[in-house]
């Protein structure tokens, strides 16, 4: 019985130890006036179809989604949308990334880690003014178009602009398909103004 019992209690040890590396997925800072967000665990450039198109030479669009909520969870406050292609460099062996929805930007000469931190730092969310104690939640998603089904999912070529917005949000209005590389969705909270003040906040 002694033995049960101490496996009983390994078990639920590596099952919390579990949920708590899952909660500490999406990292939510409160820094100049504005909501930062890191991801804790995840690396969207770490491996997979979209690696591997990339390491080929071909440019991987991702499609990014953050939502903050205010109040309860049916509210949203804010809510962000936005592109990133991504190219690798063969020679040099680092990342370009381009961010596609105004104010466009690009920055190249990046790290897989670099890559990854410079398009969640585009996410950051400017936030109208809230009482302290407003509880907030975060969500965030990842969607790749690595080719899966077809040229970008049967959407046609990405041009020099990009997906429209139109575009990009209705690509969150449905589930992600089953073959396709995503990531998420993370969530946190619920969390305040003034909890972020003291510290930053994991997710839930």
């Amino acid at each position: 019985m002694s033995a049960i019992k101490f496996w009983w209690v390994v078990v639920a040890f590596l099952s919390g130890f579990a949920l708590a590396m899952m909660a500490e997925e999406l990292i939510v800072n409160w820094r100049n006036d504005r909501l930062e967000f890191s991801l804790s665990h995840v690396h969207f450039l770490g491996g997979g179809k979209p690696l591997e198109m990339l390491h080929n030479a071909a440019p991987v669009p991702f499609d990014f989604q953050m939502t903050v909520y205010s109040g309860s969870r049916d509210h949203v406050l804010r809510q962000i949308t936005d592109q990133f292609v991504v190219s690798y460099a063969l020679w040099e062996e680092d990342f370009k990334v381009v961010k596609m929805q105004p104010p466009r930007r690009e920055q190249e000469h990046l790290s897989a880690q670099e890559a990854e931190k410079w398009c969640l730092d585009q996410m950051a969310i400017d936030l109208p003014r809230l009482a302290p104690e407003t509880p907030l939640w975060a969500r965030f998603e990842i969607r790749a178009e690595d080719g899966r089904e077809g040229p970008l999912f049967g959407r046609g070529s990405i041009g020099d602009s990009g997906l429209s917005l139109t575009s990009l949000i209705e690509v969150f209005s449905r589930p992600a398909r089953a073959a396709q590389s995503h990531w998420g969705p993370y969530e946190a909270g619920p969390f305040t103004l003034e909890e972020l003040k003291r510290s930053p906040r994991r997710g839930s």
